[in-house]
Parts: C-alpha cells; structure tokens; sequence
C-alpha cells in the first residue's frame, strides 16, 4: 500500500508528518490559497474568489478608507475618473456622491449648468461695457448739442474729425485683429477706451450738423428698435449664426453703394442708402447676439471674448443710429 491510501483515508490528515511535502497535495485550486496569505476578514462577495485570487492587503481585507491597498473599480464601469485614489469599494453611492455627483442622473446636468454659468456672467460683462460705451458716445452727442462754443469749434477745425477717424480705425483694426491684446487687460481696456473715445468724437461731429429734435428721435428710434431686436434674438429658434457670410457679402456691397451715393445727390437715392444699410446692421445685431448667447447656435463667440462681443454690438447700434438719423434728416430736407 503506497503512502497515499494507508489507513483508507482520503484525503490524508495533513498533521500527519508523513504527507508533509507530498506532490500533489493540497489538491490546487484556481486562485486558492491567495498570495500573500488568507485574507484576516470574509471578503464582500464571500467564497469562490475571484479568478487570479485575492490581492495581499496589509490591513485586511477590504483595506480601510483612506488606507492604502486594493482599489476596487467603481461600479459605474469604463474608466475610473478619480485613478490614482484609493477608494474603498462599496454598492452605497454616497461614497462616491451619487448618481448626480457623476452627472448620471439625466435630470442633474452638473457641466451644462457651468457652461450655462459662465455664458450668463460673460453675457452680463458684455452688455455692462457695451452700457458704458453707448453711455460716454451719448454725453459725447449732448455735449456737442448743446454747447454752442464746442460745436463752433468742432465745426471750424475739421482736422479733428479726420484725426479722431483714423484713430478709430487704428484702434478697430488692433483690437480684431491681435488676439493677445484684447485678452490681455488692462491694454484691452485702454486699446477699447481710446477707440470709444474716438468714435463717440466722430459721431458727435456728425450729430451736430443735424437738428437737436432729429437727434433725440433718431435716439430714441435707435433705442427701441435695438430692444426689440435683442429681445427677438433671445426668444427666436431662428439661427442666425449662420448668416456671417451673407451679412458679409451684404456689407461690401452696401460699401459700394455708399460711395456711389456721395456723388449722386438725390433724395430718394440716398434714403434707399440709408434704410437698406439700417436693415443690414439691424440684422447683424440679431447675428453678434447669438453669437454672443452661444447654446443651440451653430457659432459662439469664446468667454474670454468679451471686449470683442462689446465692440461688435457697439459697432451695429452705432450704424443702426446713423442711418436712421440719416433717414430723418434726408425726409426733412
């Protein structure tokens, strides 16, 4: 009889010294006895082990929270976003904040409810600046009004319009076309102080050749038709993000008329000018407030945009102001 069945006891009693180092014996099984040792506490999901066998765990098994040991994946599957940590694994979703924690909950949209932030605070910063600007072009247009000497002056030193032009134009062309500079403060805001300043001088010279009645309505015009058309961008499932290169197009050919018109002097000509250029830049007020809004439009102007956003709206209530003075003062004539 070998060693193995003397006495007919299968398996044989392992403190028996004589089955000591026996091939064979324990009999293996898959995973079993874990490396490292027996774990000192049941594991959650009892016995079969897992394939591969127990981790070794200094601490037990599970290891304690915020121990150091075995990471257990959490049960939301794919990749795990906090890599890196050792977090105890449990099925109660409060150590891992919950399904709304996760963004897991369809009705809990944690990054939509950020960029819907940000987007609010950067549509606030915008409409605060253009505020400023449109407040300092309207003193600009009283006080040339309604200053005699300053409108005698302005009107006999017509240099000063032309140097104030082209320093809009520098300043315009500075701000569109560097990108550093218009994020970069405090130049951005001196670069947009010295272009408001600019422009509210040029505009305040060309409002003063008219009559202070035929300003006041072209303000108050002006300032209806721009709510109205704000409000009709906020509220219209209308995209007119995807406009840019009509209004584009639309521009440079109302450029050309316009210098056409300076050599035709006829009445009708010119009011045909002027309703089709308030038209245009009505409607690209509609197009730099989406842009501006962002969310289900197509194009978006970025956050950090935000001096650019204010130009381009100053820009349109500028025009839309000048043309519709330009109508008033060509109907009276």
């Amino acid at each position: 009889m070998s060693q193995w069945n003397q006495g007919g006891q299968y398996p044989p009693d392992p403190n028996q010294a004589y089955y000591a180092g026996q091939p064979g014996y324990p009999p293996p099984q898959p995973g079993y006895p874990p490396q490292g040792g027996y774990p000192t506490a049941p594991p959650p999901g009892g016995y079969p082990p897992p394939a591969g066998g127990y981790p070794p765990q200094a601490g037990g098994y599970p290891p304690p929270h915020g121990g150091a040991g075995f990471q257990q994946p959490p049960p939301y599957g794919g990749g795990d976003p906090y890599a890196g940590e050792h977090v105890p694994f449990s099925n109660n979703a409060g150590n891992y904040g919950g399904a709304s924690g996760y963004g897991e909950d369809p009705e809990v949209k944690g990054f939509d409810f950020s960029d819907q932030s940000i987007r609010r605070g950067f549509i606030k910063k915008v409409y605060s600046i253009l505020s400023l600007q449109l407040g300092i072009t309207l003193a600009f247009i009283c006080w040339f009004l309604y200053h005699q000497p300053t409108r005698v002056y302005v009107y006999h030193h017509i240099g000063l319009f032309y140097a104030s032009l082209v320093l809009v134009f520098v300043a315009l062309i500075a701000l569109a076309c560097c990108g550093e500079l218009r994020r970069k403060a405090p130049a951005n805001y001196i670069f947009l102080l010295i272009f408001t300043l600019a422009e509210s001088f040029c505009l305040a010279c060309t409002a003063s050749t008219y009559k202070a009645d035929a300003v006041a309505m072209a303000v108050g015009i002006t300032a209806a038709v721009c709510v109205g058309l704000t409000l009709f961008a906020f509220q219209t499932k209308w995209d007119f993000t995807m406009m840019g290169g009509i209004l584009f197009v639309a521009v440079l050919i109302l450029f050309l008329f316009g210098i056409i018109a300076i050599f035709v002097h006829n009445k009708i000509f010119q009011l045909l000018y002027a309703s089709v250029g308030a038209l245009i830049f009505s409607v690209y007020l509609i197009y730099d407030t989406q842009m501006m809004m962002g969310g289900k439009h197509t194009y978006s102007i970025s956050p950090e945009e935000y001096i650019f956003a204010a130009i381009n709206l100053y820009v349109d209530v500028i025009n839309i102001f000048m043309y519709i003075l330009a109508i008033i003062g060509r109907a009276r004539d």
